[in-house]
């Protein structure tokens, strides 16, 4: 199974912050079976919004070894047909990735559950 990891959960799994993890979410990220993925948009955000504490925030990120998906012109393409829940960017890329990737997304946040078709793993 792969999932991907909405930026939050990447904060919190890598103890930069956050609450814990619902417990569906740790045993999905635990499960040898689960690939976890990060999209190369949410590495660009955690860049852009760490750039104080960068050295420490990269190493946190890579003690994760998560699957890195590219932010693909098809994903870009999916943006088109998202509804306007979101405003901001990166959580509209990460729908997108996950809608044609084809994979759920843990997330904490409860408007992601408004999109049709996005598997949301929380709680």
């Amino acid at each position: 199974m792969r999932v991907l990891l909405d930026t939050q959960v990447v904060y919190i799994a890598a103890g930069l912050g956050g609450t814990e993890l619902p417990k569906n979410v740790r045993e999905v990220m635990q499960d040898p079976g689960t690939e976890s993925c990060l999209s190369s948009a949410s590495v660009m955000e955690i860049a852009i919004k760490n750039v104080l504490s960068e050295a420490h925030t990269r190493q946190a990120v890579l003690d994760l070894r998560v699957t890195i998906i590219p932010f693909e012109p098809r994903h870009a393409y999916r943006l088109f047909s998202l509804p306007p829940h979101h405003r901001d960017p990166f959580d509209r890329m990460l729908i997108a990735t996950a809608l044609a990737e084809d994979v759920p997304l843990a997330s904490g946040d409860r408007v992601f559950r408004r999109y049709k078709g996005l598997q949301v793993l929380w709680r």
